[in-house]
């Protein structure tokens, strides 16, 4: 787990598992390949295998041994609901996520309906704990079924994170959804953002009073081009009244 991250929307990481396979074009130029497959080969480093999908069960306590109250993405550096990981593993991997209910975890995936129906089985006709939210990766229009599979899941915050946008999405379905994020590609190749694709997705998350979170517009670099649109920073958050009675403790 790392205590601090420059991912805007978060607190810090928690990663039970690492390395992923591609899905769809989002994955194209994916950041977490890239510095993992630095170190393929390096010995004793915890990305000797680069990419490699690895289980790490050592690390499935960890947030219960951090008792300060954070937002921990989940798997930053692979996706929980890969079909090569386990079940049990996963089954596992929730087991820490609702014991430790002081902390609010970020769960996301490009695996949609694979999650969908995880949180089915477990979760029956109740709804997941609001301290686990929920989201799906979408990267333009031809993927927003993974909205509607997000829909489809028992979750009780759902999120959408539309990174890195590489073409325009439409007309969304924001039913449901309490918070998208949105963000442009970076690192070598980055392939660039249409500033009329943000606003389209800003002014329907204004329409539906979705909370709208604006990541960066990419580049080189993660802050290559600044995370300004129309002159401010858009920094919204969901209004879950579980996390609002904790940040007033």
């Amino acid at each position: 787990m790392a205590d601090s991250t420059s991912i805007e929307w978060t607190d810090a990481t928690w990663n039970p598992v690492t390395g992923c396979t591609k899905i769809s074009a989002g994955c194209d130029h994916c950041y977490a390949e890239r510095f993992s497959e630095r170190f393929r080969g390096t010995r004793g480093h915890p990305f000797e295998n680069g990419f490699d999908l690895t289980l790490r069960p050592e690390r499935l306590d960890q947030p219960l041994r951090w008792r300060t109250p954070r937002m921990i993405f989940v798997n930053s550096m692979s996706d929980l609901f890969h079909k090569e990981i386990p079940k049990e593993f996963i089954t596992r991997v929730f087991d820490t996520m609702e014991a430790a209910s002081w902390h609010t975890f970020q769960v996301l995936t490009k695996r949609s309906s694979l999650m969908r129906d995880f949180l089915r089985k477990r979760y029956g006709t109740r709804r997941a704990p609001l301290h686990m939210w929920f989201g799906v990766s979408i990267e333009d229009g031809t993927k927003t079924s993974r909205i509607r599979h997000l829909r489809e899941a028992p979750a009780g915050v759902r999120f959408l994170s539309i990174e890195p946008l590489i073409g325009p999405v439409g007309k969304l379905d924001l039913t449901e959804i309490d918070w998208v994020i949105v963000g442009g590609e970076s690192g070598p190749g980055a392939r660039p953002m249409e500033r009329e694709w943000v606003r389209g997705i800003r002014d329907q998350c204004r329409d539906k009073r979705v909370a709208f979170f604006f990541k960066q517009w990419g580049g080189l670099r993660p802050k290559s081009g600044g995370r300004k649109l129309d002159r401010r920073e858009w920094s919204q958050f969901p209004k879950i009244p579980a996390l609002m009675a904790v940040a007033a403790e």
